[in-house]
């Protein structure tokens, strides 16, 4: 968990090569699409570092419009584009593609084709910096993996490159290589077929998808497999797409993965792809979430927890698959729904397997790690590069932690698990932190504006105030928050849990009273 939180902070203050942006203010134009569907395919030319072929973007248009507007980079040339598969007029700049016509295009159901051609954006430091990256295995074979949280989908292909819309109905994905070589991809495999020396990969997820998970992976691959059976009792397929020399380390580190999904399907409900697989594959960058085909390059260094094997990257990403895939932000603003309830879930597969005493240290460590020079949440209509700061991962977690604490398991987790598998947060509905807000008020009773405002939306610590009074009196209150709290105050008698307010209760102790001793707070304490 330290290495995590070491390289947020690397991730959060390093320099990044310019990219366009991702998010941001949702423009007119695309507001006016729906999109439901993609397909993919591209021929990759590895030795040139290039890519041709077509996407096809199936939509819905709500009103009629002179205009359908897609994100492509420039350095991509389009050669022709069908809307209805009748030739249109367009064009791509600035890395939008204008998609046009004099008479209206029609409300309702439309079929957008884009050919295209060139050279895909090159990543310099992935997973932290987006496009292609073209490399080989140690044993010279070609390696080839793609990132794109950053900049999304348009680093290769057309696409309504806004967090707020996902293709309802998923995406088909048909990638032709060099013969020998294996793609891996998100969903199912359908297909192979092979001609001329090359091999056409045919992969499709009928699900919901994000633009950024919609990538692919070439390499020396081979498929170390073993059946997964979910909490509902549902058998998944679980592969992992691993480059063949490191094929044996693969058995053990499926068993890995068992574990952990077990531990996350406890707190966050069943798997939820189990209609397709659940996969990972090696990859020459160190790692990101990838629905149904998680990105791995952690080159199976394992620490360990209560003495057995465990690979941090691993629990992380594959969370992902609930926290950021299944429950899903409409608004980069909201990143911490993602990344923070994500790395709060890494934390609770060390509780799981070593007890409560090595969680609650988890965030003693990470409390100090909190940089919080501007606010978790900073606005609305946020750009992703904008939004991604390391206390998204830290404070966001850290402030479940103090959730968990202030509401008790009994409502906690419950309320947890119900924002993990409601139909109304999950899937097609996409949230933001106001959802989350509202859920865990009515679960509790309590209203939680208060908290979530301090911890999310300022950079303020709860401030505790403890007043002598008298020789064995200490007045206890809260200066700046509206709302009372159970705090742990120790004395000389014991630890006892008290309700305490901007009134404040007096307490009785020979010795100075410690506050929150267990640091369920990100707080300051004033003794006077």
């Amino acid at each position: 968990m330290r290495l995590l939180f070491c390289l947020l902070v690397f991730i959060a203050t390093g320099t990044f090569a310019q990219r366009p942006s991702y998010g941001g203010k949702l423009k007119p134009e695309q507001a006016n699409m729906d999109i439901q569907h993609y397909t993919i395919a591209l021929t990759v030319d590895i030795p040139g570092k290039a890519i041709s072929g077509y996407t096809e973007i199936e939509l819905i248009v709500k009103q009629p419009t002179n205009v359908l507007l897609f994100d492509l980079m420039d350095s991509l040339q389009v050669q022709k584009v069908w809307v209805n598969n009748k030739n249109v007029s367009f064009t791509h700049d600035k890395n939008l593609l204008h998609v046009t016509s004099d008479a209206q295009f029609p409300s309702g159901n439309t079929i957008v084709k884009v050919q295209y051609a060139g050279h895909p954006m090159i990543a310099i430091r992935p997973p932290w910096d987006d496009g292609f990256t073209f490399t080989q295995d140690s044993l010279g074979h070609p390696w080839v993996a793609i990132t794109a949280e950053g900049t999304g989908g348009k680093i290769y292909f057309p696409c309504k490159d806004h967090p707020s819309d996902e293709p309802d109905k998923g995406v088909d994905m048909i990638i032709t290589v060099p013969e020998g070589l294996v793609v891996a991809g998100p969903g199912m495999l359908l297909q192979t077929t092979t001609h001329n020396h090359l091999s056409t990969y045919h992969w499709q997820t009928k699900y919901t998808i994000n633009n950024y998970s919609i990538i692919f992976n070439i390499g020396d691959y081979t498929v170390v497999s073993r059946t997964y059976t979910t909490i509902n009792g549902n058998k998944v397929p679980m592969q992992f797409y691993v480059l063949k020399y490191d094929a044996p380390k693969a058995a053990h580190h499926l068993e890995l993965l068992e574990k952990m999904a077990h531990v996350k399907e406890k707190y966050f409900g069943e798997y939820p792809w189990a209609k397709e697989k659940i996969g990972l594959v090696e990859t020459p960058h160190l790692g990101m979430e990838h629905q149904t085909m998680n990105a791995y390059g952690n080159k199976f260094r394992y620490a360990t927890v209560a003495g057995q094997d465990f690979d941090w990257l691993m629990n992380h990403e594959f969370g992902h698959e609930w926290w950021g895939n299944k429950v899903t932000a409409k608004d980069w603003a909201d990143y911490w729904i993602h990344e923070g309830i994500g790395s709060f879930g890494d934390a609770l597969y060390t509780r799981d397997v070593d007890g409560e005493e090595a969680y609650e240290k988890i965030f003693q460590n990470n409390v100090s790690r909190i940089k919080n020079d501007k606010p978790v949440v900073l606005g609305k209509d946020i750009e992703e590069e904008e939004a991604y700061h390391g206390d998204i991962y830290v404070k966001g977690s850290f402030f479940m932690h103090t959730l968990r604490y202030v509401l008790g398991d009994d409502v906690f987790f419950p309320t947890v698990k119900k924002l993990c598998t409601d139909s109304m947060y999950t899937y097609n509905n996409l949230i933001g932190t106001e959802d989350v807000q509202l859920l865990f008020s009515k679960a509790s009773g309590i209203d939680l504006s208060s908290l979530f405002h301090m911890y999310l939306y300022t950079t303020d610590k709860l401030d505790i105030h403890v007043q002598q009074t008298a020789l064995t009196k200490y007045l206890v209150k809260l200066d700046n928050i509206d709302m009372p709290l159970p705090i742990d105050i120790t004395t000389n008698t014991g630890t006892v849990r008290q309700m305490i307010d901007k009134k404040g209760i007096t307490i009785t102790s020979t010795t100075m009273p410690l506050i929150d001793a267990k640091t369920f707070y990100f707080k300051r304490v004033v003794y006077e």
